[in-house]
């Protein structure tokens, strides 16, 4: 049996390349098609994977500016050559879902969100102060284009199944593709988070600062209340963050894991201000001891339960996170119940679970069980667990 493995592209491991990973792990020779891979960015399961790529790999710089070539990646993606793999798990936050499967295969499409760029988060991207007039304008006359070709490649002829990364992204998958998506939630390495907490005053917040983050939300809310914030990360709205932050927030730049969890265990709560899909970072704070104030929209509704793993507010606003700051301040949290909230989404219940929605799959498709159950073999969990076809 041979199985294809799709992702975007491989330029560095996140959120999407761990749970796309551990979808690895489950088979014991799957190829890997990517369009871009970075080498030396990526885990040693992934990078000993025989690897397909698209011509980006050979455009000089396109590491770095992979995303300029947005408008032409559905093409590329449809170029990839899936003759003769019986199977195809797609892992897509942009156009990895549109691969053309051979007749008779089955394809099925992990989405953690429908392509961002172009659905729900368009003016996150290319709203007004976020991009240049050219670039918007440029954005504008793709967005239809991006949208038609995202919808039809992802009819029941192209993917027998969809499941979403969170409820949240199953709503977005049926707005967009009219399609209905099983939600099976990405996890956190538990294994990390085993330090004692020993709390201090300072407050945390880690990501990457793109615009959806909202970091400016927690920048201005920390100025007014004049308490201390640790922010780690790096990303496009750096400088004008930098210049937002007054005297009570630092900035690490990025760390290595050990110097990011020695912050969870010794920092007093888990700033998550914006509207995520589904949000790894809040299970790692959780996993540590570390409640979490997030805004109760989106993907921390389905992890942070509102006042005993963490504070959830709305509105998204300067006030509204303010308030859930002095709330949370007036909340006594059980460190040994926050950690048992992240202990629900592990590695090994996420694959079991998506092996399940694997074999349903195969079966619905008409084809031998047995097939895939010898192709499973090797991945422990699945023998144990019980997967109803």
């Amino acid at each position: 049996m041979r199985v294809a493995l799709v992702h975007d592209w491989l330029t560095g491991m996140r959120g999407g390349e761990y749970v796309f990973e551990a979808m690895a792990a489950l088979f014991p020779n799957p190829e890997l098609f990517t369009l871009l891979y970075v080498p030396g960015t990526v885990s040693e399961r992934l990078a000993g994977l025989k690897r397909h790529t698209s011509v980006l790999q050979r455009v000089p710089s396109a590491s770095k500016r992979y995303r300029h070539f947005l408008p032409f990646m559905p093409r590329l993606i449809e170029k990839f050559d899936l003759r003769g793999f019986d199977l195809v798990i797609s892992s897509s936050h942009c156009v990895a879902k549109g691969v053309r499967k051979e007749p008779g295969s089955v394809h099925v499409s992990y989405v953690h969100a429908p392509m961002r760029y172009m659905w729900f988060r368009f003016e996150d991207y290319f709203g007004p102060g976020r991009a240049s007039p050219a670039v918007r304008l440029a954005a504008h006359a793709v967005r239809p284009y991006l949208q038609h070709w995202d919808r039809s490649v992802s009819s029941r002829e192209r993917v027998d199944a969809i499941v979403a990364n969170s409820r949240f992204i199953a709503q977005q998958v049926e707005k967009a593709y009219d399609r209905q998506a099983e939600v099976v939630h990405p996890f956190a390495d538990l294994s990390r988070f085993t330090r004692p907490r020993t709390p201090g005053d300072k407050y945390l917040m880690v990501g990457a600062f793109a615009p959806n983050k909202r970091t400016d939300l927690a920048i201005e809310a920390f100025n007014r209340l004049k308490l201390p914030l640790v922010i780690v990360g790096q990303g496009q709205d750096e400088n004008r963050l930098r210049r937002m932050a007054g005297p009570s927030i630092e900035f690490t730049g990025p760390l290595p894991n050990s110097a990011i969890d020695t912050l969870y265990s010794s920092c007093k709560a888990f700033i998550f201000p914006g509207l995520e899909d589904f949000g790894i970072t809040p299970l790692e704070a959780m996993a540590s001891g570390l409640p979490v104030i997030g805004y109760g929209e989106g993907g921390a509704t389905e992890t942070v339960v509102d006042g005993k793993s963490g504070i959830l507010f709305r509105p998204q606003t300067v006030d509204g996170l303010i308030d859930a700051i002095r709330r949370f301040e007036r909340t006594q949290f059980d460190e040994r119940e926050v950690r048992a909230r992240a202990k629900k989404f592990t590695r090994t219940e996420f694959q079991r679970r998506f092996a399940g929605v694997v074999r349903r799959a195969w079966s619905n498709a008409g084809k031998n069980p047995r097939t895939l159950d010898n192709a499973l073999a090797h991945f422990e969990p699945a023998r144990m667990a019980s997967l109803a076809y």
